[in-house]
């Protein structure tokens, strides 16, 4: 017998819970009247022109921005952590190279919590930095691994896990300015309060459930479309197109037939994300000693359309994507990358959770049929 769906509710139109407030933090602001973008209590703009990621990860870890001897110390832990045990060596190398590297991290992850178990929550700042330290290692061996067989060393390389990650993935000491691009990169996509993949950690740890269980979590999150990504389907648009001419013909083409261009607008902010200007001027800058550097002409002039024809505003990912090409990083490591930084927010968050916590357990409002009697199988 089919379901009578004629007593059933209306399905109610999902909100994403957006505009609802999910608990309280004192971790990060964001989009207060539209704009802005704080970590406890500092802006985004004095961050990212004055800090280091080191400086940033620690304000967000533990509370505070550190003195010289906080963040020295910091920093020498993070590289002591960057080696791989030999048995996640391993795993990482049965991973198929055609895997995306999104599975490569929550793999790696896993396999890492496995190895080096979270035994009490006293050991969780241990487990932040081990994982900050540890994901970009994990993230080069499986891609040099895959490429070409290459067991590459591990341990840290260069001042800051910037300067570790590109010295892996090139084989060679970044320059100073492509250290300081990534750098800035990752203190901008650090933390961002209630985002889904942190929101994912922050009830994955309200069940007492393990530092890697959580960060896990908001791995698996963060690899759907809807929340990573973007940076990664915009290089795939602005990587084709060559002129100011071209990028305009294409995109308003686009728009033309109502397809979504990926890396404007935002959940939260509604006059602009604080983070777009600093990701577009490092562009321009990259862009000047790259040999494909018309590609920062392109992308100014979608963004320009973008605000002209749809009123929309790029957001953090958009002019990311340039950056990130113009330091020679491969797309697919894209939403990698947007993991190894925002790993300083998970932890926090996660943390503070723990702190504080209660069982995260919403209620859902019923659209099923009405109450009815139950109908035996052979009266069906």
């Amino acid at each position: 017998m089919a379901t009578d769906s004629s007593s059933a509710q209306a399905v109610p139109a999902s909100s994403g819970l957006r505009g609802q407030s999910a608990g309280s933090t004192a971790i990060c602001t964001v989009g207060k009247a539209g704009v802005g973008l704080t970590y406890r209590g500092y802006a985004i703009e004095d961050l990212a022109a004055h800090s280091s990621f080191a400086e940033v990860a620690y304000l967000l870890i533990y509370g505070a921005l550190p003195g010289r001897a906080e963040l020295d110390a910091f920093q020498q832990r993070l590289k002591g952590a960057s080696s791989l045990p030999k048995p996640l060596e391993q795993v990482l190398e049965r991973i198929p190279p055609t895997s995306h590297p999104m599975d490569v991290l929550r793999t790696g992850c896993s396999m890492l919590g496995v190895l080096e178990p979270e035994h009490t929550f006293q050991e969780q700042d241990r487990m932040a930095e081990r994982l900050l330290a540890a994901f970009p290692s994990m993230l080069v061996y499986w891609h040099h691994f895959g490429a070409t067989g290459q067991r590459i060393d591990t341990e840290s390389q260069g001042d800051t896990l910037a300067e570790h990650y590109l010295a892996m993935l090139h084989q060679r000491p970044p320059d100073q300015e492509a250290g300081h691009a990534l750098d800035v990169s990752m203190i901008l996509y650090a933390e961002h309060e209630f985002n889904a993949s942190t929101f994912a950690c922050r009830v994955c740890a309200a069940t007492l459930s393990d530092f890697y269980s959580c960060i896990t979590a908001g791995i698996g999150t963060l690899r759907g479309p809807l929340h990573g990504g973007a940076n990664e389907a915009a290089m795939e648009l602005i990587r084709n197109l060559k002129t100011r001419e071209e990028a305009r013909e294409d995109v308003l083409g686009r728009l033309g037939r109502k397809e979504k261009i990926m890396g404007f607008g935002h959940a939260v902010y509604k006059i602009s994300d604080p983070r777009n200007a600093i990701n577009k001027a490092w562009s321009r800058r990259l862009s000047e000693q790259a040999p494909d550097g018309y590609l920062y002409e392109v992308s100014d002039e979608i963004e320009a359309i973008m605000q002209r024809e749809k009123k929309l505003f790029a957001n953090a990912d958009f002019f990311s994507a340039t950056v990130y090409h113009f330091l020679g990083i491969p797309t697919s490591h894209f939403t990698p990358l947007f993991v190894l930084a925002r790993t300083a927010g998970w932890a926090a968050h996660i943390k503070e959770q723990r702190d504080n916590n209660k069982l995260i357990r919403p209620s859902a409002d019923y659209a099923g049929p009405d109450p009815r009697p139950y109908v035996p199988l052979d009266q069906r």
